[in-house]
């Protein structure tokens, strides 16, 4: 395996130390908490399942690639998200962050709401 593509982590933790690697560790913590924040505040059920979904995709790839890189894990390929090599791994990444900004933004539409019938119109 190339240590500039998913053993990027392994190359962090020996120009950085281990201050360089908490520091990582808790960016992603931090990020995956906001979307897990968002998720919970959402008031549409879509947006709560959109959002929650996507911040655990990031989140196992995460544990994947960390456990990956420390020997806990079998190698397997799975990129740290934002930092590993990789184009269509950073594609679908930033089109999944778009979608939690969206329900961000959309958090206080409620589709459905109590007193709309849809069954009227036929």
């Amino acid at each position: 395996p190339e240590k500039h593509t998913d053993f990027i982590f392994t190359v962090i933790a020996e120009e950085f130390g281990m201050m360089g690697s908490l520091g990582v560790i808790g960016l992603y913590v931090l990020l995956i908490s906001l979307g897990y924040l968002i998720a919970v505040k959402s008031q549409n059920h879509f947006g709560k399942i959109l959002a929650a979904g996507i911040t655990t995709y990031v989140f196992i790839y995460f544990l994947i690639n960390i456990a990956m890189v420390t020997g806990l894990v079998p190698v397997v390929g799975a990129p740290l998200p934002l930092i590993s090599y990789g184009g269509s791994s950073l594609v679908t990444l930033m089109f999944g962050f778009g979608l939690i900004q969206c329900v961000n933004t959309n958090k206080n539409v409620i589709i459905g709401k109590k007193g709309a019938n849809f069954d009227d119109d036929f």
